[in-house]
C-alpha cells in the first residue's frame, strides 16, 4: 500500500513539542484514546508515537513500563522494515489515555526537552534516514526489550528518546548519540548476563575495573 500524504515521515520543520501540546488541547475530561491520539499526529508518526510513549519510561521503575515497551518495539520493527504507515493492535489502540497523564508528558516536553528543538537539526541525514535509520529502529528495538525487564526502563528510555528526536528531526547526531547509550547499556547487560553464566565473581571484577560507577551505584 503506498505511503499516505498523512504519513510522510521527512519533515522536520514542525515542533514536535508543538503536536504534543495540541494532543493536549484536544483532549477533554476523558482523556484520549491511543487511536485518537494517533489521528492527532503529522507527517512523523513513528518517531512521534514512539517519543510520546517513551517519556513516561523515563521515570525510574514505572509500573507498566513493560507494557508500554511492546508498542515501541512493534513501532520500531516497522520502521525497520520501512512500513509506511504505523500499525499497532486494536486493544492498544482502544487504551484510553488520562487527560492528566497528557497533560504531564506535553508539559514535561516542553520544560525538559525545549533544548532539543534548539540543538536538533537536519545533519549528518545519513545516520537518520535510509539504511541510517533502519539501523537506529534495529538499535530501538533492541533498547525496547530491555525496557521490558524489571528495573531496567530509564538508561533505555533515554536512548530511545535521543534516537527519536533524531529520527523526528533528521538530526544524525542525535541518532548517534542515541545509539551510543543504547550499545553501552546492552554490552552492560550482556556482561551482567554472562556474569550470572560464568559466574558472578566475573561480573563484579570486570564492572570493578571497568565501570566502578555501576558498582557505586547499586551500593555495592
Amino acid at each position: 500500500m503506498p505511503p499516505s500524504a498523512d504519513f510522510v515521515r521527512d519533515d522536520p520543520s514542525r515542533s514536535f513539542i508543538g503536536v504534543l501540546q495540541k494532543i493536549d488541547a484536544a483532549a477533554g475530561e476523558q482523556g484520549l484514546s491511543v487511536a485518537e491520539i494517533v489521528d492527532q499526529l503529522d507527517e512523523r508518526a513513528f518517531g512521534l508515537l514512539i517519543l510520546l510513549l517513551t517519556l513516561p519510561c523515563l521515570v525510574p521503575g514505572l509500573p507498566g513500563a513493560q507494557i508500554i515497551a511492546i508498542p515501541i518495539f512493534l513501532l520500531a520493527v516497522q520502521v525497520l522494515i520501512d512500513r509506511p504507515e504505523p500499525w499497532l493492535p486494536g486493544w492498544f489502540l482502544r487504551m484510553r489515555v488520562k487527560k492528566g497523564w497528557i497533560a504531564s508528558i506535553a508539559g514535561f516536553a516542553d520544560k525538559r526537552l525545549r533544548w532539543t528543538e534548539t540543538f536538533a537539526r537536519p545533519r549528518l541525514r545519513f545516520f537518520a534516514s535510509g539504511w541510517g535509520e533502519r539501523i537506529s529502529a534495529l538499535i530501538m528495538a533492541l533498547a525496547a526489550i530491555t525496557v521490558m525487564l524489571p528495573i531496567t526502563n530509564t538508561v533505555p528510555s533515554v536512548a530511545l528518546t535521543l534516537l527519536s528526536v533524531g529520527l523526528i528531526e533528521r538530526d544524525g547526531v542525535f541518532t548517534l548519540l542515541g545509539s551510543l547509550v543504547a550499545l553501552a547499556w546492552l554490552t552492560l547487560l550482556a556482561i551482567l548476563v554472562a556474569g550470572l553464566v560464568l559466574g558472578a565473581g566475573f561480573a563484579v571484577e570486570l564492572i570493578a575495573q571497568h565501570a566502578p560507577w555501576l558498582r557505586d551505584w547499586f551500593g555495592g
